[in-house]
């Protein structure tokens, strides 16, 4: 058993994928294998892919059909994983010299963690530079549950969801929770980080700087086109969590704390995303009711389930959330009602300097 296992999804990234593997080959570090998983390419992804593991039985590669994420490669990933903690490394990252064994260091010193949160590097291929160094966790943090990690996240940050890659989990959590990554979902992170770091019993940050993150000119993200590029995987994302909340709301000892927190969070994202004044401005009326329709295609209970634990502003905008989906004749007023809800929420976040929509 690796200690490591580092699972890559890779499609299209001739450019990068050498210096992605040479980035673990050349760790100092050896207990690891490598799981490749290389989707339909027009370059020479899986050839490269197939060279390192022709050289170094750790690599190991395993092929599928374009999916339109990286979440089926870190799906059969974990499932092939034979490692006792797994990373995921982007075809087109790297990670920094060094560092399987800083991580393996502060993993021994605490072992049993569910999950150890790292920092990430974050460089921009287009200005050539290193932009910024993300760490979630104050320094000062050395140890939480994961309804701690949910709750402080929620307070420090406006859209709490920490990137996969900064983050080594420990394999047997992963399988025990069948945590997995929604087939063609983007944005995975938003969807599938909430409910890993809730679910876990230890969250010990390490704050290791060992991934290095590229924005890059033809990636997924700086390919967008339109605003309502995302819209359907954003219905996908938050359809999930909120049916996730009415389950693990219904769980013994459930701290009440968390549904306030997570209302806070999501509420604000889907308002902020389908109704404030920009969105109806950009987006056409009947492709903002397209992609609700896919959000609340199970109903409305874990929606209202929800805004149950959120303050009276936000269940009223909740209540107009839903008269625009199910009364046609009232869609005007909706969308005039958010004008007025977040002119409001402007104001008070002016007088009280917080980032956070009423």
């Amino acid at each position: 058993m690796p200690f490591f296992s580092i699972i890559i999804p890779c499609c299209n990234v001739e450019r990068y994928v050498r210096n992605c593997l040479d980035s673990v080959l050349s760790q100092s570090f050896r207990d690891w294998e490598v799981l490749i998983g290389v989707e339909t390419s027009k370059d020479s992804t899986e050839e490269i892919a197939r060279e390192y593991a022709a050289r170094d039985p750790r690599f190991k590669v395993f092929t599928g059909p374009l999916s339109g994420s990286c979440s089926v490669s870190r799906n059969k990933g974990t499932d092939l994983a034979q490692g006792e903690y797994v990373i995921f490394l982007d075809g087109d990252d790297t990670i920094t010299e060094g560092s399987l064994q800083r991580l393996y260091d502060k993993i021994s010193a605490r072992p049993g963690a569910d999950l150890y949160p790292c920092a990430i590097q974050v460089y921009n291929e287009l200005t050539q530079k290193d932009e910024e160094l993300r760490d979630n966790y104050p320094a000062s943090v050395s140890e939480l549950t994961g309804a701690e990690a949910t709750l402080l996240l929620g307070r420090l940050w406006h859209h709490p969801c920490p990137m996969l890659q900064m983050t080594v989990f420990r394999r047997q959590f992963l399988l025990s929770n069948d945590l997995k990554c929604i087939p063609g979902l983007r944005c995975q992170d938003s969807e599938f980080s909430p409910r890993a770091l809730y679910l876990a019993k230890r969250v010990v940050p390490l704050h290791e700087p060992f991934y290095i993150y590229r924005i890059r000119r033809d990636s997924v993200q700086t390919q967008a086109r339109g605003a309502d590029y995302f819209y359907n995987d954003y219905a996908i994302i938050f359809r999930s969590l909120f049916a996730f909340h009415t389950s693990a709301s219904k769980a013994p000892g459930f701290d009440r704390r968390v549904s306030a927190s997570w209302a806070h969070t999501w509420l604000t994202i889907v308002f902020l995303r389908w109704f404030h004044p920009t969105a109806v401005r950009l987006i056409p009326r009947k492709r903002r009711l397209e992609t609700l329709n896919v959000l609340f295609a199970h109903g409305f209970g874990d929606f209202n389930s929800l805004l149950k634990s959120t303050r009276l502003p936000r269940r009223i905008a909740g209540w107009w959330a839903r008269a625009f989906m199910t009364m046609p004749m009232l869609r005007w007023a909706a969308e005039k009602f958010f004008s007025v809800y977040f002119t409001l929420s402007n104001q008070s976040r002016a007088s009280t300097g917080s980032i956070v929509v009423c």
